[in-house]
C-alpha cells in the first residue's frame, strides 16, 4: 500500500497531525493503545474508519524507517 493511502498530514485536518489517510484518526492513537497493553484489533474496533491494511502499513512503515536510521529511532527514546 503506498504511504499517501496510509497516512496523511494536512494544516486543515487535526491541526496538521499525522492521521491515517481520509479520516481524522492520529497515528499517535494507535501508539497510544498499543503502548498500554491494547490489541491492534481493539484499536480497529474503537476506530472503524481505519482499515486494517493503513494499520499494518504505518506500523510497518515505522518499522522500516527504524531499520534504515537506527540511531535516530534509539535517540528519541532517551
Amino acid at each position: 500500500m503506498e504511504e499517501g493511502k496510509i497516512v496523511s498530514r494536512d494544516p486543515e485536518v487535526m491541526g496538521g497531525e499525522l492521521v491515517f489517510a481520509g479520516t481524522r484518526v492520529e497515528v499517535r492513537t494507535l501508539v497510544d493503545y498499543l503502548r498500554a497493553g491494547h490489541t491492534l484489533d481493539d484499536f480497529l474496533e474503537g476506530f472503524p474508519s481505519v482499515s486494517r491494511e493503513q494499520a499494518e502499513g504505518y506500523l510497518d512503515m515505522t518499522l522500516e524507517a527504524a531499520r534504515r536510521h537506527p540511531r535516530a529511532a534509539g535517540a528519541s527514546r532517551r
